[in-house]
């Protein structure tokens, strides 16, 4: 049964900075697309970054410049900084298994003074 499972959320002032943990239990983990969403309350779920099996990143034109996205096949593993932080950036970030149905439940990330 594959599983993904997110960690790293949490309360955290305007400025600061925080790295999202994903970990996901699938064979061939190194041949996936992995990617972040956020959804924020009140809003549509959208997506963040994605990195492919070969490292090649994507970013929307909100995260660029203050996110990065990076993986460890070692650890079947896909991390997202954040630097940066601003209220905006208050949301749910989930982690998914790009095209497939694996999601993560969620890690809640709250940027508030």
């Amino acid at each position: 049964q594959v599983q993904v499972v997110e960690s790293g959320g949490d309360l955290v002032q305007p400025g600061e900075s925080l790295r999202l943990s994903c970990a996901a239990s699938i064979t061939f983990f190194n041949q996936y697309t992995m990617a972040w969403y956020r959804q924020a309350p009140g809003k549509q779920r959208e997506l963040v970054a994605t990195i492919d099996s070969g490292g090649i990143t994507y970013y929307v034109n909100s995260a660029k410049g203050r996110a990065t996205i990076s993986r460890d096949n070692a650890k079947n593993t896909v991390y997202l900084q954040m630097n940066d932080l601003k209220p905006e950036d208050t949301a749910n970030y989930y982690c998914r298994i790009y095209n497939t149905p694996y999601w993560g439940e969620g890690t809640l990330v709250t940027v508030s003074s």
